[in-house]
C-alpha cells in the first residue's frame, strides 16, 4: 500500500509539473499538492549518495548555480532548483520530478538552495551530507526580525549526520561550529583592501555571539565580515580548510589556498565569497580542484543577478540587490564606486516585496549611500523615491546632482536625453522588470 501511494503522488505530481511548465507558471505547486497527498514523501525518496544544501542570507542562489556548473562540467548529473524556489514545496517537486516512478532519483548529486527559514522543514525528512551556510545578514526586517532569530531557526534544520560547511569569517554563523566535530570553514586571509575599522552604518559583530563581551577585530573584509576574537571567552576565527589567499579586484582575479587562480566575471568581494564557497562544495564533491578553478574561471551567472543593457546610447549595468537587505546594497554600491571612469547611479524601489505588501522603508536608513558620493549623478525612481529622498538628504551629496521621478519610464526618458555616462542601476527583482522592459538590449552575466 505505501508503494502504491508513493507511485501515484509521484505520477501526480509529475503530470502537474509538465502542464505547470506548459502554460509557464511556477514549480511550487506539484511539490505542495504532492505534500498533501502524501506529507512525509520526502522521507520515501531513494537519494543520491551526495546532497549538498546552501542556506544564508544572501548568495544561495549565485553559489548554487555556480556549484551546478562545476559538477555538470565534471561529467556529473546533478539536480538542482534553478528556478530558485527554495522552500519545501519546491524542493519537493524538484526532487520528485528528478525521481523514477519507483521513487529513485536518477542524478548522482542533489543540489538545495534552502530557504533559511524554511530549511528546517525540509530536513525533517532527508539530512544533507554537506550543509553549506554562508552568512547571515539583518535581512527583510518585517519577515526576519534579527539575525539572532534567524540563527535560531537554522539551528533547527542542523542535524549531527551532517558536515557542516561553514564561512569562518562571519561570527554570526560560525557559531553553529563552535565546539563541533563534524565541520570545515572557508574564509579570507589579510587582504590588500580590507580595513582596520568597521565604516558600515551597522555593526553585528561588536558582541561576542557566544558570551555577548566585546570582539575585537584584527582586520575586516566588509561590515563584519573579518578577523575576530572574543575579548572575555575563547570564541574566535577558526583555521580555514579553503582559504581566499589573494583576491585583486581590480584585475578581477582571486587565488584560493595559494594555488587556484579565478577569474573572476563581477569583481566584488561579496561575489568572492560566493565562488569561494562553490570550490568548497565541489572539492567535497569530488572534483577535482584544478577542473573547478578552470570552471569557475570567468563563469557568467545566469540567474540574473547582473545585467547589462543599453539604454539609447546609455550603456550600463543592473545590479539585483534585495530590498530590506543593507549589505546587499552595499556590496551592489562598491561596485559602482570602484568604476574609474565618470559613472551615474539609479536606484529604483517601487514594491519593497514580491511576497507580502509593506510599506516598511526603515531598512534604507542602514544602506551606506553615502558612498555614492564620488559618483557624477543620482536618479532615485519608483514609488519611495520620497523615502530615499529624505534618505539622501542625511548622505551630505548636494542636492542639485540628484533627480527624482516616481514614474520610471520618465527616469529612463531623462537618462536617456540628459545624460552620457555609463549607469549602474540597483534595485531589486520586484523592481528590475520595469527598468529591463524599457531598454534596447540585455545580457544576462558580466
Amino acid at each position: 500500500m505505501k508503494k502504491l501511494r508513493l507511485f501515484l503522488t509521484i505520477l501526480i505530481c509529475k503530470l502537474l509539473r509538465f502542464m505547470a511548465k506548459l502554460i509557464g507558471r511556477g514549480s511550487s505547486l506539484p511539490g505542495a499538492i504532492a505534500l498533501k497527498l502524501y506529507p512525509s514523501i520526502l522521507s520515501q525518496i531513494k537519494l543520491p549518495e551526495t546532497v549538498i544544501a546552501v542556506t544564508g542570507s544572501n548568495g544561495k542562489t549565485s553559489t548554487v548555480e555556480m556549484i551546478a556548473n562545476v559538477i555538470e562540467k565534471a561529467g556529473k548529473t546533478v539536480a538542482y532548483n534553478r528556478e530558485g524556489s527554495n522552500q519545501i514545496e519546491g524542493v519537493t517537486t524538484l526532487i520528485i520530478a528528478d525521481c523514477t516512478l519507483g521513487g529513485k532519483m536518477r542524478s548522482e548529486v542533489l543540489l538545495l538552495e534552502s530557504d533559511e527559514r524554511y530549511a528546517r522543514h525540509t530536513f525533517k525528512y532527508f539530512h544533507p551530507k554537506y550543509y553549506i551556510i554562508n552568512n547571515l545578514y539583518r535581512d527583510q526586517l518585517t519577515r526576519n526580525g534579527h539575525p539572532e532569530w534567524v540563527y535560531d531557526v537554522i539551528g533547527q534544520s542542523i542535524y549531527d549526520d551532517m558536515t557542516l560547511v561553514i564561512n569562518g569569517d562571519d561570527p554570526l554563523v560560525t557559531r553553529f561550529g563552535y565546539h563541533r566535530d563534524n565541520v570545515f570553514y572557508f574564509g579570507a586571509d589579510h587582504l590588500k583592501e580590507d580595513k582596520t575599522v568597521n565604516d558600515s552604518i551597522y555593526d553585528d559583530g561588536k558582541y561576542c555571539p557566544v558570551c555577548y563581551h566585546p570582539m575585537k577585530y584584527d582586520y575586516y573584509h566588509y561590515n563584519h565580515i573579518g578577523s575576530y576574537h572574543c575579548t572575555h571567552c575563547d570564541y574566535h576565527r577558526p583555521e580555514t580548510r579553503w582559504t581566499l589567499t589573494e583576491a585583486d579586484l581590480e584585475k578581477g582575479y582571486i587565488v584560493i589556498d595559494n594555488e587556484y587562480k579565478i577569474e573572476l566575471s563581477f569583481t566584488s568581494i561579496y561575489h568572492c565569497y560566493n565562488t569561494l564557497a562553490a570550490f568548497a562544495a565541489c572539492d567535497l564533491a569530488g572534483i577535482d580542484r584544478s577542473i573547478i578553478a578552470r570552471e569557475l574561471s570567468s563563469y557568467s551567472l545566469h540567474s540574473g543577478r547582473i545585467q547589462k543593457f543599453e539604454l539609447g546610447k546609455i550603456r550600463g549595468t543592473l545590479l539585483a540587490s534585495k530590498h530590506e537587505n543593507s549589505i546587499s546594497y552595499d556590496r551592489s554600491i562598491d561596485v559602482a564606486i570602484t568604476n574609474p571612469d565618470k559613472v551615474n547611479v539609479m536606484i529604483i524601489v517601487d514594491a519593497v516585496s514580491r511576497k507580502y505588501f509593506t510599506s516598511e522603508t526603515s531598512w534604507l536608513w542602514d544602506i551606506d549611500f553615502e558612498k555614492l558620493s564620488s559618483v557624477n549623478r543620482i536618479i532615485l525612481a519608483g514609488r519611495y523615491c520620497n523615502d530615499l529622498a529624505v534618505r539622501f538628504e542625511f548622505t551630505g551629496i548636494p542636492a542639485d546632482r540628484i533627480s527624482l521621478f516616481v514614474d520610471i519610464p520618465a527616469a529612463c526618458e531623462y537618462i536617456k536625453e540628459k545624460t552620457d555616462e555609463y549607469l549602474y542601476v540597483i534595485t531589486c527583482f520586484s523592481d528590475m522588470n520595469k527598468f529591463l522592459n524599457l531598454t534596447d538590449r540585455t545580457e544576462v552575466g558580466s
